[in-house]
């Protein structure tokens, strides 16, 4: 029996309520199945007209998990895990061919001809109309499929780690996109077996920062 077959995943709400931030991890390796799954289910997320803006970069070698640390202050849960997944964004992916993406579309019946050819038009019009906020929308995307992914590994049984702490030109080297100024580093996410378990440092009361209607409103559950 394979070692995903023998996992029982975790409901979303419960893998949603004990997820925490891992600092340390074991070194125990992920299996190939296990890994290919967790890019399945990260690559599930929705984006913006379905461009798919991110580019997910698995950094495993060792090597190349010593300059990504090294890049990141040092920060050793990036030697520790045995990967890495780097989330990157590309501001200009609707202004590149989109048919892979339509002619796949039109094959699974999710769209019509009617649709593919109002995005034909639509898409270049939006990512148009955004200005310098193509950028942040495509970091949108990108952080939405590393949500997916974080909740994934924990309803299989590893552990992550949101990182925000790094230097973008020096990740971009590491990642052999030095050359490519447009591209953006959304969020580094280290995933792996923890070492050692963190508690739930607990959350603010609704009527913190949640309002209804508007800010000064609190939702009180």
């Amino acid at each position: 029996m394979s070692p995903i077959a023998q996992i029982q995943a975790l409901d979303v709400p419960t893998a949603i309520a004990q997820r925490r931030s891992i600092k340390t991890f074991k070194s125990d390796p992920i299996a190939p199945e296990l890994l290919k799954q967790l890019v399945e289910l990260t690559v599930a997320a929705p984006s913006s007209f379905n461009i798919q803006d991110w580019q997910i970069i698995l950094v495993q070698d060792e090597a190349q998990k010593a300059a990504l640390a090294a890049a990141s202050w040092n920060q050793q849960q990036i030697v520790q895990a045995p990967v890495t997944f780097v989330f990157a964004a590309n501001p200009n992916a609707g202004e590149q061919d989109l048919t892979p993406i339509f002619e796949q579309a039109l094959q699974t019946g999710a769209w019509n001809d009617k649709t593919v050819d109002y995005f034909k038009s639509a898409i270049p019009q939006f990512q148009g109309g955004l200005g310098d906020k193509r950028r942040e929308y495509a970091i949108k995307d990108a952080i939405i499929a590393a949500t997916h992914l974080v909740l994934a590994a924990e309803s299989l049984g590893l552990s992550t780690c949101f990182m925000n702490g790094w230097i973008e030109e020096k990740v971009k080297e590491v990642i052999g996109a030095a050359d490519n100024p447009d591209l953006a580093i959304a969020v580094l996410v280290p995933v792996g077996y923890a070492a050692e378990p963190r508690l739930n440092p607990g959350r603010l009361p609704f009527s913190y920062n949640v309002s209804v209607d508007r800010i000064g409103n609190p939702y009180q559950g």
